[in-house]
């Protein structure tokens, strides 16, 4: 995993990412609807974020829930000046790889949006970060399963490691309860697979390989894309695989 090239395509995706990142917005406002059923209002007031990026999930449950303190991570430096004027006073900005960071103990929860399917080894994270949470505290947070963007993975053999997702329930169930957990399929529809690769640039996931692509791999990309993953209507699509997990700490 290369996360000096995550960076920087994440940087230069910053302006671009919040009109791109449907399925993401979906996601966050899932997660927070889901946060607020699952767990109790006591543990909503002192919370961590992983990943925080240009503040989409951020600002959603700051807005929902008002934390009294509300600490924010990402792996981007630059991403600070895209949440500090909507996040108010009280959140703090925490810079750096949140495999490595040492982060602030007596959390109520830790959360985090589409952000853990970058780690390199989310298990050692999770262990790690119980440590960071009161007894019964809360560990509230999406990635995406095997089958995320298949068609780039199918076509190009380019592809992150997923985490299936009963796989993923056994790693957590080591250190957490599983209060809720639920997965999804989602498709996009792209007028073509330009769109579909400018798609994925805007939104910042191209981090994966830096590999450049010759004309004639580019034009046998498009040509089996359409092929393969035309929807009938004159379109292509793109299959978004996002896992959710809300957990409870267990005692150590």
């Amino acid at each position: 995993m290369d996360k000096g090239l995550i960076r920087k395509r994440f940087v230069r995706a910053a302006g671009t990412y919040e009109k791109n990142a449907e399925i993401q917005r979906r996601i966050a406002e899932k997660m927070t609807g889901r946060i607020e059923q699952y767990v109790p209002m006591s543990f909503r007031n002192r919370v961590l974020e992983i990943g925080c990026g240009t503040g989409v999930f951020t600002r959603m449950y700051r807005n929902h829930f008002h934390p009294a303190c509300l600490f924010l991570n990402d792996i981007c430096p630059e991403m600070q000046a895209w949440v500090s004027d909507s996040c108010g006073k009280d959140a703090v900005f925490l810079w750096g790889d949140a495999e490595t960071l040492n982060f602030p103990s007596s959390l109520g929860m830790v959360i985090s949006c589409s952000a853990i399917q970058w780690f390199e080894n989310p298990e050692r994270f999770f262990s790690r970060i119980r440590t960071h949470l009161v007894a019964g505290g809360y560990l509230a947070f999406t990635t995406f399963g095997e089958k995320n963007l298949q068609e780039i993975a199918e076509l190009s053999g380019i592809s992150l490691p997923y985490i299936p997702f009963e796989r993923m329930k056994k790693i957590l169930r080591q250190y957490y309860t599983i209060e809720h957990s639920w997965e999804e399929m989602n498709k996009l529809s792209f007028v073509s697979p330009y769109d579909v690769l400018k798609h994925l640039k805007t939104t910042g996931v191209t981090g994966i390989s830096s590999s450049c692509w010759t004309r004639k791999t580019l034009d046998d990309f498009y040509s089996n894309y359409e092929r393969k993953y035309s929807d009938g209507n004159g379109k292509v699509t793109l299959t978004y695989h996002p896992l959710y997990f809300i957990c409870k700490t267990k005692s150590v």
